[in-house]
């Protein structure tokens, strides 16, 4: 991890999708270790992990088993958490599925299932979250993106499409509510090493190509990762709403 401390942090209650594993278990550490309350859901059983982190860092994060797909148990998630730690000051949409496809092989009920949990989940705890945040005079809203459609990769047309209209929803939030002082901003990580990752994706060849591309020759990590998304969630990044930061190594440009 990262030794910076934000110190608005401390004591702030944060919501997670996908909390429990990969990018999301190194972002609930980072929160924790900052002194936050953390909330977090997850599909799997992530009791052990609760237990994990309640002895390395201190601080017990609430944990809340949800598909984030059924949005009335999402918006529950949302409620419990809210309840139990106060008004969510910090939303990190960080929960996605990025299952390989070909555009041919694609039904309609794959597509849906794709933005459903790729899309439409993110709108929906935007939606459950604001109302909160606009009580307590502000928050910070982080959707997790991709550089996949910044590449214009191939592969995952699905998954690529929800990721290009993420940003275009940050940035219409940003816009809608600015005015009462909530921040949304979109993370776009590149390809971060996740176990996932490494059991179903990666392949020497592949990552060579990548790494080809990539002007820092270190693999993407989840802990690279948490620094930028605690300086999105910070007041550090006070003047910063409907940006898109780019977390991979230096593959795509922007600007």
């Amino acid at each position: 991890m990262i030794p910076a401390t934000f110190h608005d942090l401390d004591g702030a209650s944060v919501f997670i999708t996908g909390g429990g594993s990969g990018i999301g278990a190194a972002l609930t550490e980072g929160f924790l270790r900052q002194g936050a309350k953390v909330g977090f859901v997850g599909r799997s059983d992530a009791s052990a992990f609760v237990e994990e982190m309640a002895a390395q860092t201190g601080n017990r994060p609430l944990f809340v088993q949800c598909d984030i797909t059924d949005i009335p148990a999402l918006k529950a998630a949302i409620d419990q958490v809210a309840e139990a730690h106060g008004p969510i000051s910090v939303l990190v949409n960080n929960a996605a599925n990025d299952q390989r496809h070909g555009t041919l092989e694609v039904t309609e009920a794959f597509w849906d299932k794709a933005q459903d949990i790729n899309l439409k989940a993110y709108f929906f705890a935007c939606q459950a979250v604001i109302p909160g945040m606009q009580e307590r005079g502000g928050g910070s809203i982080i959707n997790f993106s991709s550089v996949s459609y910044m590449m214009g990769n191939a592969g995952y047309p699905a998954y690529v499409t929800a990721n290009s209209g993420i940003n275009g929803m940050t940035r219409a939030l940003a816009r809608e509510f600015g005015p009462d002082r909530i921040r949304v901003n979109a993370l776009a990580p590149g390809w971060v090493l996740t176990d996932k990752q490494l059991e179903k994706w990666v392949t020497p060849e592949g990552l060579a190509a990548h790494m080809e591309r990539q002007c820092l020759k270190d693999n993407l990590k989840p802990e690279h990762i948490v620094g930028p998304t605690l300086y999105l969630a910070s007041e550090i990044s006070a003047m910063m709403t409907g940006q898109a930061l780019v977390v991979d190594g230096g593959v795509v440009g922007t600007g």
